[in-house]
Order: structure tokens, then C-alpha cells, then sequence
């Protein structure tokens, strides 16, 4: 089975972008399943389930969503094998820019749009920086030079990394990323892979429900500005 992680900033299209992969692969006789990570909630599976997507939900609640995507995510592989799947992607909550780590020897997704302006991708951490491929959605509302200027600054970001566009509501450009898909390798088993970035620093006061401030309250893993 493959297993595909996806990440990406809040609605930058990681849904809309694996719904149409998902059409794609199943024209080539391929059996695919979604695992989503995110939060507090989520109305995605809904999605899914109205497209004939077999999916399973995962929420954090006040966890770190990195460290509960690690905790859970060899289950969901195992899970994926046991029903036949032939690709599971993960789709991750995507809550801010340093999260949703990918695995080495799994093909890792970064879906970004044009919106989010020319300086972005040099502010997007590991999600963006070791993906194998990003995603570029939006492209219809922005001008070819903006097109040009922004797949630049995800080279400069990520210079080994391939660069696609893909209409999130029109699907434009997933049957190409759909045959990459197709190539990549089987894995049996995540026990003993590693990530390819560390997850964020824990555990401090607040991770484990402190609510009140002062420097008294702070305790673990905490880092100070420097202030004249």
C-alpha cells in the first residue's frame, strides 16, 4: 500500500485537491481511503462520504496535532492494509505553518495557493520545505507573473521539490499528479520510519493547562523574545 501525506495552510484546497486525485485513481482500478487529522472538528468526512470516499477522523482535541498524528499514525496504516487499500492518503489539520510532518519513504504533498502572497513559502516550515511535491491551487484568480513569481519562491524554499497547479474545482492538472502517485513505491509497515523533521518543542506549562500568565506559571519548554 502507499501511504500519501498531505499538509498545507488552512483552506489552501488539501480536500478539494484529494477528492479529485481520488476520481483520478479510481478510473485506474485503484482503491484509495482518506485519514484526516485536525482539531476541534472537522465536516470533511461528510465531503468525502458524499463522493464514495471511505474515510476515518481523527481529532486532537488540546493535544498537539503533530505528536497525535505520530501516535496514531501506524494504526491508521495498518488500517489501510487490512481493508485492501491500495492508497491512503493522511490529510492533516494544516493549523499553522510549522505542522503536519511527513514520513521518509512516503511520498509527501504540500498544497499552498497563490493567495497567500509572494513572501509565504519562505514562511512555511517542514510541511512545505521537505514535501516531494507542492500543490499550487488558485491559479485562476491570480495573473500568469504572479503564476511565475510564486512557484520561484517555493523553488527557493524547496529547490528539489516537484511544483504542479491543480484547479481545485475544476480538478485541472490532478490526472498528471495522479500517475506520479501511481509510481511511487508500496510500503508494507511505518514501524521503525522515521519523520523527516523533528515535531515542535513540548512540553510547557500551558500544553498541560495552565491558563494563567506571568513568568511563575512557566514551566518546561519556554523561549523569551529578546527586547531592548
Amino acid at each position: 500500500m502507499k501511504l500519501i501525506t498531505v499538509s498545507g495552510p488552512p483552506s489552501s484546497g488539501k480536500t478539494s485537491v484529494i477528492v479529485h486525485l481520488i476520481a483520478d485513481l479510481r478510473h485506474r482500478a485503484s482503491r484509495c481511503a482518506v485519514v484526516k487529522f485536525d482539531c476541534l472538528a472537522t465536516d470533511d468526512d461528510a465531503l468525502y462520504a458524499s463522493h464514495g470516499i471511505d474515510v476515518r477522523i481523527g481529532l486532537s482535541g488540546n493535544l498537539c496535532p503533530d505528536h497525535f498524528f505520530v501516535s496514531n499514525i501506524d494504526d491508521c496504516f495498518a488500517w489501510g492494509r487490512r481493508y485492501g487499500y491500495d492508497i491512503l492518503f493522511s490529510e492533516s489539520a494544516g493549523l499553522c505553518n510549522r505542522c503536519s510532518p511527513h514520513i521518509e519513504g512516503c511520498t509527501a504533498l504540500c498544497v499552498i495557493d497563490n493567495l497567500m502572497g509572494a513572501g509565504a513559502p519562505r514562511k512555511i516550515g517542514p510541511m512545505l520545505k521537505t514535501a516531494d511535491i507542492v500543490v499550487v491551487t488558485k491559479g485562476d484568480v491570480v495573473s500568469q507573473a504572479e503564476r511565475e513569481i510564486f512557484a520561484f519562491k517555493i523553488r527557493q524554499a524547496n529547490p528539489s521539490c516537484l511544483i504542479l497547479h491543480i484547479n481545485g474545482l475544476s480538478g485541472q492538472g490532478s490526472a498528471y499528479l495522479s500517475e506520479v502517485l501511481l509510481r511511487t513505491g508500496d510500503m508494507q509497515t511505518l514501524q521503525g520510519k522515521e519523520l523527516r523533521a523533528s515535531l515542535p518543542s513540548a512540553l510547557c506549562s500551558y500544553c498541560l493547562g495552565e491558563t494563567r500568565i506571568g513568568k511563575e506559571k512557566q514551566k518546561g519548554n519556554v523561549r523569551r523574545m529578546e527586547l531592548d
